[in-house]
């Protein structure tokens, strides 16, 4: 089975992900480069885990959560769909079964809120791992005076905490927001489809998803 450090060393997908994020930085979005799929990658595999998943899924919801965001270097637009038809032709190419790169394939083509949901334990994995994943380090624009409402709320969120409860089945994700920089409603207003997604994606897999922020629970 090809695994997650071969997937690493793939030159074609390092091009792919490096080219993507030089496009969002034209763009002038977040950050989606290798600190965001290394996060993701890894927790999707936390995610299956803690939910005693066999060792073969996890490491597809790791592999899946490292290539999801390949298609950005198409276009920001429909970059779920691109990514997952680049990711299905490159894993075939490197030699992976038809039935695990057509998973990875069908979680990279639904991790998106615009068009996608949880169909699949990886796929609700690379959800919840996606959508955790906010914070000021992926902020690329270091000019504040200029900031967006979606550069402020993530260089508003200080400390962004993923905690997965094995015992109660509970995912949490657990935010800092820096009030003076973004208020708290701010982050619904951009974020309510990813947390409602999120929150289809662990109903997905038989577990309860909460969120606070400051101390409070909001979920």
């Amino acid at each position: 089975m090809i695994t997650l450090e071969q997937v690493k060393q793939n030159e074609e997908i390092r091009q792919l992900i490096l080219s993507s994020q030089k496009q969002l930085n034209a763009l002038g979005y977040t950050e989606h480069s290798v600190r965001h799929i290394n996060i993701v990658s890894t927790r999707a595999g936390e995610v299956l885990k803690n939910l005693d998943y066999p060792q073969e899924r996890i490491e597809l919801a790791k592999i899946a959560g490292y290539m999801h965001d390949i298609g950005n270097c198409v276009n920001r637009v429909d970059h779920a769909h691109s990514g997952a038809i680049l990711a299905y032709e490159i894993l075939k190419d490197m030699g992976m079964e038809a039935d695990k790169r057509t998973e990875i394939m069908m979680a990279i083509g639904n991790h998106d809120e615009q068009t996608g949901t949880a169909v699949s334990d990886i796929s609700a994995a690379l959800i919840l791992a996606d959508k955790s994943d906010v914070h000021r380090d992926r902020v690329v624009n270091q000019n504040i005076s200029t900031f967006d409402k979606h550069d402020k709320v993530n260089y508003a969120v200080t400390d962004a905490k993923f905690i997965m409860d094995k015992e109660n089945r509970k995912v949490t994700l657990d935010l800092t927001i820096d009030t003076q920089i973004s208020p708290v409603l701010d982050y619904f207003e951009i974020f309510m489809e990813r947390t409602m997604m999120s929150k289809h994606a662990a109903k997905y897999l038989g577990v309860w998803f909460e969120l606070i922020i400051n101390d409070t629970k909001l979920l």
